[in-house]
Parts: C-alpha cells; sequence; structure tokens
C-alpha cells in the first residue's frame, strides 16, 4: 500500500521547515566546533566519559537483576569497567584527549593497512584502486595523528567531531531541500 503525499501537504511542509532548521543548527554548531577546537575536543571527551559512566551504571543495573542466569561476574566486571573509564576521562580530561587522540591514531593506522592489503588481494576486480585509494589516505590519516601526537592532541578531536557536526548539517539542509517536489507540470500528451 502506497500512499500520495502532496507537494502542497502542511506535514511536508512542516517536516521540511524542521529539517532545514535542523541542518542549520547543525551547521552553525559544527562551524563552532571547527573554530573552537580546544574546546570541541574537551566537550566531546567528557560526552564519551558521561556516556561510558551512563552505559556502565545501567550495566551495574543489569548485571544484578539477571544475576540467577549466569555471567554474573562478567557483567559485574564490564559494569565496573565502563564506569572506571567514563569516571578517569571525566576526572583527568587531558590524559582522556591525549589517550582517545592516540586511540584514533592506531585505529586509522591499522584500518589502513588491513584496507591496502585487502586492495592487493582485489587486485584482479575492475574497481580496486578505491580501496587502494581509501587505504592509503586511511593510512595518512592514522600517520598524520600518530606523528602529530601529543601537539595534535588538543585541538583534533574537536576539529573531527566538528567537521562531522558540519557535514551532517550540510547533509540535512540538502535532502530537505530535494524533498519539496517541482510542481507538477500538466501532462502535454493528454491534451493532443
Amino acid at each position: 500500500m502506497t500512499t500520495n503525499v502532496s507537494p502542497d501537504s502542511p506535514n511536508l511542509k512542516r517536516d521540511t521547515h524542521t529539517s532545514i532548521w535542523t541542518g542549520a543548527l547543525l551547521i552553525v554548531l559544527g562551524l563552532v566546533a571547527i573554530v573552537l577546537p580546544n574546546i570541541s575536543t574537551f566537550v566531546a571527551e567528557t560526552w564519551l566519559a558521561l556516556i561510558l559512566i551512563s552505559t556502565g551504571s545501567a550495566k551495574l543495573f543489569y548485571s544484578f537483576q539477571t544475576r540467577d542466569q549466569g555471567g554474573f561476574v562478567w557483567k559485574l566486571v564490564l559494569s565496573i569497567l565502563y564506569i572506571g573509564t567514563g569516571v578517569m576521562l571525566f576526572t583527568n580530561p587531558l590524559t582522556g584527549v591525549l589517550t582517545l587522540t592516540l586511540l584514533l591514531g592506531s585505529f586509522l593506522l591499522a584500518e589502513g593497512a588491513f584496507n591496502l592489503i585487502l586492495a592487493f588481494r582485489l587486485r584482479h576486480n575492475p574497481n580496486w584502486f578505491w580501496v587502494l585509494v581509501d587505504g592509503i589516505v586511511t593510512l595518512a590519516l592514522g600517520a598524520f595523528i600518530w606523528f602529530g601526537w601529543p601537539t595534535n592532541a588538543p585541538w583534533l578531536l574537536g576539529t573531527a567531531v566538528g567537521a562531522s557536526i558540519l557535514s551532517t548539517g550540510f547533509s540535512r539542509v540538502m535532502l530537505a531541500l530535494n524533498a519539496n517536489p517541482a510542481p507538477s507540470q500538466p501532462d502535454q500528451t493528454a491534451s493532443a
């Protein structure tokens, strides 16, 4: 069952306006994060700390709720690990930023290396070159982070988060602008 939505529908117009305003807000927040990378890095690190603490608390509650189902000790240890990591990031933000930046660089180096290996294994496929390019770019980003560490740590995460938010905002605005179909043209063949 399909429904036809009229371009003049109030719901479509409201949703489009909401998406445009949301996208515009994300663009502004992304630009602020890029312009103030030290602050946005600290905010991102603190946000991650709060997420880990919240997740650990939920896991701790769940471990006690399901202690009769087995694996209680492992659930308890995992929840304590989440809470401990979150508290460490929250109470030592500079150490958290340094650690997260180093982890990001290490992840990108490993991903780039794996993509290069994959590219050479796929070299008989017609589009293997794009996997190679992806591997080289990812490896270069990882090396940039790794060899610039720790001096790039205060601004890098905030800039990356800002770029992501900015990109999301642009894509939301562009999707919303494309959601309004052009007014329908009368069918010329019917009148002929």
